[in-house]
């Protein structure tokens, strides 16, 4: 967060899940008219997530994101074509550290991403359904993440107690301090990625790859993982369903994505600026 601007907006970069999406994980068609609207007025924009590549190219498609984007929370930046630009992967060490003190708790799922696939050991967990849904692919079940250790984009802790991932998210930063990102993209998602896969990164380098000084970018999002963006902006939105610590650190809050409310706020501070 920059403080509230008067520059104008060249480049917005928006969070999908909890933000541009609605829970069903669907588009409504005035977010759709919003986007278009933004093009039309000249304004860039793109997505930053924490979801993988590929989970991405329908709504690449759908808004007609014709720049490149973020995927594993800036971890991967690729081109609208899928195609790599950047990647970070996780130290190893980080990795290990990680999937050691997930593997001690109880009622927690752990996921990997790694080369495009989402590895897990057991494909009955409850929060499978979820996330398949939402990455519109299913997981690929192994016996072990070691063959994978080199080339980890992002590992996952999945859990419908969002206490018990505040609780972990805590006793997991000190461990990794300097080696890795530790954030809550969701409640129910805590994210392990790379020092350098977070989302003020991926605007620094979107913004320098479009030629867009930082002053004239906005960002907007839901999650844990959001506000690293918001601290990069000239112009921050959080949505209205977001934790308080999250809105806290934006310059603005708009409705909530239930209510439409990236739409809202496209309309309200962005085209009318």
């Amino acid at each position: 967060m920059s403080g509230v601007t008067q520059h104008p907006i060249r480049f917005l970069l928006s969070d999908m899940d909890g933000t541009l999406l609605l829970p069903d994980h669907s588009l409504s068609q005035r977010t759709l008219e919003a986007v278009r609207s933004l093009r039309e007025a000249g304004v860039l924009f793109s997505l930053a997530t924490g979801r993988p590549p590929k989970a991405m190219l329908q709504m690449i498609e759908a808004l007609g994101v014709d720049v490149p984007t973020a995927a594993f929370n800036g971890g991967t930046i690729v081109n609208p074509d899928g195609s790599l630009l950047v990647a970070h992967y996780l130290p190893a060490t980080a990795a290990l550290t990680t999937l050691t003190l997930f593997a001690d708790q109880p009622g927690i799922e752990i996921w990997v991403f790694s080369g495009g696939d989402w590895l897990l050991k057991d494909p009955g967990g409850p929060m499978v359904p979820r996330e398949q849904h939402g990455l519109g692919y299913p997981p690929v079940k192994v016996e072990s993440f070691e063959p994978f250790m080199e080339r980890i984009d992002k590992i996952v802790a999945a859990s419908a107690n969002t206490e018990l991932l505040i609780e972990l998210e805590a006793q997991l930063l000190p461990l990794v301090d300097g080696q890795a990102q530790v954030s809550r993209s969701q409640p129910v998602y805590l994210d392990v990625t790379a020092m350098q896969a977070n989302k003020g990164e991926a605007l620094a380098t979107l913004a320098a790859f479009l030629g867009v000084p930082l002053e004239q970018t906005a960002a907007m999002g839901d999650g844990g993982n959001d506000p690293a963006m918001f601290h990069r902006a000239g112009f921050s939105i959080a949505m209205g369903q977001a934790e308080e610590a999250v809105k806290q650190q934006a310059d603005v809050v708009t409705g909530a994505n239930t209510e439409e409310g990236a739409a809202q706020a496209i309309e309200r501070y962005i085209l009318n600026r």
